[in-house]
């Protein structure tokens, strides 16, 4: 879709083409909506990510706690499971993949939300070796970063959905 039609939608639509795009997170794009017109993906991007920005820390957390694990073979969004199946994490060799979740359970008890890194163009190898080392920052740096990578990954959605 073209940044010209997604201008038009109104604020039901735009919920629905865009409220996916930051996990389980609708009201991100519901409070976009009102930026319009947007003179590009990524002024609409800046626009989401502001809002977020803007959010009491409650909802920030929330939105870090809607995305899944990485490597998780629960269900997961199908956003969610193209991305990590790009970076061949649906590929791990079993000490990898025993690896990751005991790594993902670590963070996750040290942080109180999921490990959150915007894997396009990473591999696992990359990957694993972000949380090992971002399981020793301090909290609040890491709850920045979560923010920044989720940031990113809303970047990559609509990068893939919007024509300029």
């Amino acid at each position: 879709m073209s940044i010209d039609e997604i201008n038009h939608f109104a604020q039901g639509q735009f919920i629905e083409c865009l409220g996916w795009v930051f996990e389980h997170s609708p009201w991100v794009a519901e409070r976009a909506w009102r930026r319009r017109p947007f003179a590009s993906c990524a002024q609409l991007n800046e626009a989401m990510d502001t809002e977020v920005a803007a959010a009491p820390v409650e909802e920030q957390l929330a939105l870090l706690r809607a995305h899944p694990d990485l490597g998780t073979r629960a269900k997961i969004s199908p956003s969610s499971a193209d991305e990590q199946a790009g970076a061949g994490l649906d590929r791990l060799t079993g000490d990898e993949y025993a690896r990751l979740i005991e790594l993902n359970g670590a963070y996750r008890v040290k942080f109180g939300f999921p490990f959150l890194y915007a894997v396009k163009g990473s591999d696992k190898f990359a990957i694993l070796e972000a949380l090992e080392r971002r399981l020793g920052s301090p909290p609040d740096r890491e709850f920045a970063e979560a923010l920044e990578q989720v940031y990113r990954i809303a970047r990559f959605r609509l990068e893939g959905i919007v024509r300029e």
